[in-house]
């Protein structure tokens, strides 16, 4: 059958079929190009905060804001963010969404003052909760489900490239000094890239929405938002402000609003069956570990990376070149033992794979503390291959393969809420961790420090965080025991409705697959 196009033309079915493959690949290629700016804003960000603290006269506190806040902000939104799309289309979301993160990191890069940085990265962190949650729920309604495998392939690839080239990236911006600009470049890159993006993808996304979709659970999202907050300011700016009573009450009035949250989302369920986290899947023992492991593996990597960055490059006095180049083996290890554990490990050995890959981690921390300690201030980059390289591949047993070992023995009807679950805990893991870096790297350092002992605190600071690291990886070994042997998804509860009502409950969780 042929058709006529507003030209007059006419057109076959395959070329109109060519048209949309090529829409469909298109689109493809901007929301990966989303994912990979929000990838890369987050390591680009931490090289560059030793820079940031010396240009912008940033505190300690605002340097922990700076990424605190982006990882709060983020953790807050991501459901949001994904019942929005739901409700008013993925697409339009999407473009809200890298419009946002765009102008945000405009912000970013003409901040006036630490202030005004940290404020810019809490509202790049909101949009960029709006943009991400879109990605594979766009993924989902343009791609049929044999084809979905290569995509997620491709995905994987992106996220790895953007685990290595972040630091490297923002090394090099940094170092460079564009125009005169220090750091800022490192957010100013994003503009070109944003802009582009969200032309094409107005152009070329296709619009869905799910049939029924769930309610905004707005209270949920303040009573999260708040808890968190009233944690994690006192744990930033208690040991600046000589841990005033205010901070101790603050800090045990969020345990209160965490227990308010649980009341009223059970209520909620109740309700209308719409909650912002579904109580009910915590009854799954598996589950119930996973979320645990999940948020004290965020806090691990949380105190990690931003101490080991201000190690190198306040401590030992590196560029920000040499500490980004120094990065590389780590980065490359956790990709290719990301690979190797999902597509060949797990499946033969189930979770012990990730528990060795705790392990590993746990040793290679240990290892690090000992090398750094033996050479002190004098320890090159190739010494610390060794334990980067072992930490690199306990990090790639754990990351890859651990969403489907949470979510294996979950019903399928709630996979969705699941998954959104899981990257939630996790960011405000990493938020948390970013708040007691302040306690276990920053409470190990002097106040008044002369230039000759900078280089020395800061080195035995980074030791003892590292050994608190250490610690809390032996704690994920310990929670990972209650992980299912060997996952299967989705082995409970599947099949237990009607093949239209999975179907829309699948559309409803598709855009909380994303974190």
């Amino acid at each position: 059958m042929w058709s006529m196009t507003s030209t007059g033309t006419t057109t076959s079915p395959d070329s109109a079929a060519q048209t949309a493959d090529r829409r469909r690949w298109f689109a493809l290629a901007i929301v990966m190009t989303a994912a990979f700016m929000d990838l890369v804003d987050v390591t680009i960000v931490n090289i560059a905060i030793p820079s940031i603290q010396r240009d912008a006269g940033a505190s300690f506190s605002q340097i922990q804001w700076i990424t605190a806040g982006y990882a709060l902000a983020f953790a807050a939104g991501l459901i949001t963010g994904g019942r929005l799309g739901d409700i008013h289309g993925r697409r339009r979301l999407f473009l809200v969404g890298i419009g946002g993160f765009t102008l945000a990191s405009a912000l970013c890069g003409f901040a006036a003052n630490p202030e005004m940085l940290v404020a810019s990265r809490i509202l790049q962190g909101g949009m960029a909760a709006m943009m991400v949650p879109q990605v594979l729920s766009i993924v989902h309604a343009t791609f049929p489900a044999h084809e979905r495998g290569k995509v997620f392939g491709l995905f994987g690839a992106i996220v790895g490239l953007g685990a290595v080239s972040g630091p490297l990236l923002g090394a090099l911006l940094t170092e460079w000094n564009l125009f005169g600009l220090e750091w800022r470049p490192i957010f100013l890159i994003n503009l070109p890239v944003g802009v582009v993006a969200f032309l094409l993808g107005s152009r070329f996304i296709t619009e869905s929405k799910a049939p029924r979709a769930l309610k905004l659970d707005l209270v949920g999202v303040a009573l999260v938002t708040l808890g968190l907050l009233m944690l994690l300011y006192p744990l930033t700016r208690g040991r600046e402000l000589g841990w005033p009573l205010w901070g101790y009450v603050s800090m045990a009035g969020a345990l209160v609003v965490f227990a308010a949250l649980v009341a009223y989302e059970r209520r909620k369920a109740a309700r209308d069956g719409s909650p912002l986290v579904e109580l009910s899947l915590f009854r799954v023992k598996s589950f119930a570990a996973g979320i645990a492991v999940q948020t004290v593996f965020g806090i691990a990597l949380g105190v990690f990376f931003l101490v080991w960055t201000l190690y190198m490059q306040v401590g030992l006095g590196w560029s920000p070149l040499r500490a980004g180049l120094t990065g590389v083996p780590f980065s490359i290890a956790v990709s290719v033992a990301a690979g190797m554990s999902v597509q060949k490990l797990v499946p033969r050995f189930g979770r012990k794979v990730l528990q060795a890959g705790a392990l590993l981690m746990a040793v290679g921390v240990l290892l690090y503390v000992w090398e750094s300690g033996r050479y002190g201030q004098h320890i090159a980059p190739w010494q610390m291959a060794l334990p980067l390289v072992v930490m690199g591949v306990g990090m790639g047993l754990i990351v890859a393969p651990l969403t489907d070992a949470v979510l294996s023995e979950v019903p399928r009807e709630h996979a969705g809420s699941a998954s959104g679950l899981i990257n939630t805990v996790q960011q405000m893991g990493n938020a948390l961790g970013l708040g007691l870096v302040s306690v276990v790297f920053f409470g190990e350092i002097g106040d008044r420090l002369t230039p000759a002992q900078v280089g020395p605190a800061f080195v035995d600071a980074f030791r003892h965080a590292l050994l608190w690291v250490a610690a809390v990886l032996v704690v994920i070994f310990a929670l990972m025991a209650a992980l299912p042997r060997r996952p299967a998804q989705h082995v409970e509860g599947a099949g237990e409705q009607p093949a239209d009502q999975a179907r829309e409950s699948e559309s409803h969780s598709e855009p909380e697959l994303v974190g």
